[in-house]
């Protein structure tokens, strides 16, 4: 188990790559972002995304299992206090493999919770060609090691 004592500045957790299937974009689009560049090939061929495109939320949402992957299921964690930033980059399309990193990039205690630290961390995901094709800084709440815990 790793706790908020793990994650000095600067420490990097790669992601599993994950692939992106045209029918996932098509059902997340239909339930949640049904603009036709999410819903087929030929209305993301028809707009500026040119091809069957992942909604933004779909890219972040893929992301999050990232993390989740990557670190969160292997750590105390309490949840997150919110998003700072979320920059979609890159169109994600059909066929697209995903990976990345995530880095922290600050930790401290919280004033109000001292047993909590809140970790500021920088997700990056690129496709397979090496593109970044979202950005998102964001905290995370985190157990500190339990008194007499080793590390």
């Amino acid at each position: 188990m790793l706790y908020f004592e793990d994650f000095p500045a600067g420490k990097r957790f790669d992601f599993k790559p994950i692939a992106v299937k045209a029918d996932e974009i098509t059902a997340f689009a239909a339930e949640f972002d049904p603009q036709p560049m999410h819903l087929s090939e030929e209305g993301g061929k028809a707009s500026i995304l040119g091809g069957h495109a992942a909604s933004g939320w779909h890219t972040s949402a893929m992301m999050m299992r990232m993390l989740c992957d990557g670190y969160i299921h292997e750590t105390a964690s309490e949840g997150s206090p919110g998003v700072d930033s979320m920059e979609w980059k890159k169109a994600v399309l059909a066929g697209d493999i995903l990976s990345g990193t995530c880095t922290v990039t600050e930790a401290r205690v919280s004033r109000s919770r001292p047993e909590i630290g809140i970790v500021k961390l920088s997700a990056v995901v690129k496709n397979q060609r090496g593109e970044t094709v979202a950005i998102c800084d964001y905290a995370n709440m985190i157990r500190c090691r339990p008194t007499g815990d080793a590390a």
